[in-house]
């Protein structure tokens, strides 16, 4: 029943993919009785994407929010028929690192409470690159993510995802204009500080998007541009 309230509203289901993930033991005490997740991809378009050559762009700052946009819409959708058929679920937008609900907290650490790329992993769905993009079989790190937790137990439950599928791959890392990454891999007993240096990211994230896009936000897109990983 779940799989097909979701599987009507991805549409064209060619730009989607989702899975099921067990979360027991991995919340925030805020999503207490909340142990299953959904997690859904929706692609970006690969010619935007390729269009990165030295920083993001402002068609792909428009298509970033626009594709969140359509992302939180969809999920209240899904929300409101899952709640129809006595389905208690919480809604957990797209993650945001400027101007969202949250955002002072977000500093401190520079997480949020959940991790959509966790439950993406815990779903099956991909794994976390070496300059922590989550990345996807299908569609590689170019898309977003969004979750719904569900209380109930979905029957369906995805193998997760444990450890990085990157290999010796090292393009993101050297093409990286922060200099944020240092060639670990990701698995699941590795914190991202250990790989990834959050700070510096945000930090030349911040001088990017402001020098090309006149704009006091957060946004590159390069390691997302150059990643061998996607949807031809």
């Amino acid at each position: 029943m779940i799989t097909e309230i979701i599987s009507k509203h991805l549409n064209p289901t060619t730009e989607f993919i989702f899975g099921f993930a067990s979360l027991h033991g991995l919340l925030n005490k805020r999503f207490y009785g909340f142990n299953y997740g959904i997690s859904i991809g929706k692609r970006l378009n690969n010619r935007i994407i390729d269009d990165l050559k030295d920083g993001p762009t402002l068609e792909y700052y428009d298509h970033y929010c626009q594709a969140n946009k359509e992302l939180t819409d969809l999920t209240v959708k899904i929300h409101d028929d899952l709640q129809k058929v006595g389905i208690e679920s919480m809604i957990l937008p797209p993650t945001i690192s400027f101007k969202a609900k949250g955002y002072e907290k977000y500093l401190e650490k520079l997480t949020y409470d959940l991790s959509h790329k966790m439950v993406a992993t815990r779903a099956g769905l991909g794994w976390i690159g070496k300059t922590d993009l989550f990345i996807s079989e299908k569609f590689g790190p170019r898309l977003r993510l969004v979750s719904i937790l569900l209380k109930d137990d979905p029957g369906i439950v995805s193998v997760p995802v444990d450890e990085s599928r990157c290999g010796k791959c090292n393009t993101c890392v050297v093409k990286c204009p922060a200099k944020a990454a240092n060639g670990e891999s990701w698995n699941i007993n590795i914190h991202r500080d250990e790989f990834f240096d959050a700070y510096k990211c945000r930090e030349k994230c911040g001088e990017l998007a402001k020098s090309r896009l006149g704009v006091e936000e957060r946004i590159c897109g390069l390691c997302v541009s150059v990643c061998p990983v996607k949807n031809l």
